[in-house]
């Protein structure tokens, strides 16, 4: 296995949030990315929160002096299994009967406008969310399914480049 650290090219105060449940099969995703993360070791001015699930406690974790929040999490949108994308908070998809995506009780869209309207002061600048397209989130126990898994480090890297870091192969080899 290659080892990797991250150089940041430009600096930005950010915060990555991960949503998932670890236990139950797609819905781990978050965790997993949030694992990978950790091992990159981000840079000092990016802060990583894993959240077991989403909804208002998401705002609980904003300090006020975050430009930029990620949040990653499993997303059920009609794409191909694994899919990654990423949208920002106007280009957050609705559901049926007017509640935002999430697997989490109160939607991510729904969220952002409680604290954008409690907490204006809190709220980060830019939000994005990298959602992961799964098929399974009622298996507790179950894995990850192939294609779920397979879209991790396809996730890792959009946060990373959104982040404006670089992988880089580590110093000591690797490289052909």
């Amino acid at each position: 296995m290659q080892n990797n650290h991250l150089q940041p090219v430009t600096a930005a105060r950010a915060l990555v949030v991960c949503i998932g449940n670890e236990l139950v099969a797609d819905d781990a995703v978050g965790h997993a990315v949030f694992t990978q993360l950790a091992e990159l070791g981000l840079p000092g001015n990016v802060r990583l929160e894993y959240c077991g699930v989403g909804g208002i406690a998401l705002l609980e974790l904003l300090t006020g002096q975050e430009e930029l929040m990620i949040v990653v999490d499993a997303v059920q949108l009609g794409d191909p299994i694994g899919t990654v994308r990423l949208w920002s908070w106007d280009e957050l998809p609705v559901l049926e009967g007017g509640s935002a995506i999430s697997a989490h009780g109160i939607g991510l869209k729904d969220t952002l406008v409680i604290g954008r309207t409690l907490y204006p002061e809190r709220m980060p600048r830019q939000i994005l969310l990298v959602g992961v397209e799964g098929r399974c989130f009622d298996q507790l126990g179950s894995a990850m399914s192939p294609e779920v898994a397979a879209a991790v480090p396809l996730a890792v890297a959009a946060i990373c480049k959104e982040l404006n870091l670089t992988l880089l192969p580590n110093q000591a080899g690797d490289q052909p």
